[in-house]
């Protein structure tokens, strides 16, 4: 079983609250992913910042994740597990965040795990095994 690595792992590896070090050692490194939405949450955080060294450090951060990691793209086999997902939370009156849920959607496609901080959402989605980080 491989691991997706949700946007909060590598925000809290940034701000140096996890050793990104430790990402990479995993026993199942080789098949460590990133969902293409966390692609984009990561750059819209480095879009955001005003031109200055900082910007240019998260830069520089992000665009090793991306180089470290293979990106999954959204495809048509990850919508159809998502739509399915998200009928099932919508039939149980139970509701996440659209970028969790594509995300979810493609951990369960990859039969992946989720490496998360977050254990208010993923938790939420059945079939899902989540490891916290």
């Amino acid at each position: 079983m491989g691991t997706l690595i949700d946007t909060g792992v590598l925000i809290a590896a940034e701000r140096g609250h996890i050793d990104p070090e430790q990402l990479v050692e995993e026993p199942d490194s080789e098949r460590a992913a990133i969902a293409a939405i966390t692609a984009s949450e990561l750059l819209h955080g480095v879009y955001r910042l005003k031109p200055s060294i900082k910007r240019a450090r998260a830069e520089r951060f992000v665009e090793g994740i991306l180089a470290a990691f293979p990106v999954v793209a959204f495809d048509l086999a990850i919508a159809r597990i998502h739509a399915q997902l998200e009928a099932h939370l919508a039939a149980t009156g139970t509701a996440i965040g659209a970028a969790d849920l594509q995300i979810a959607a493609t951990a369960v496609a990859l039969d992946y795990r989720i490496a998360t901080r977050d254990l208010r959402s993923f938790p939420k989605i059945r079939g899902l095994h989540v490891v916290r980080w």
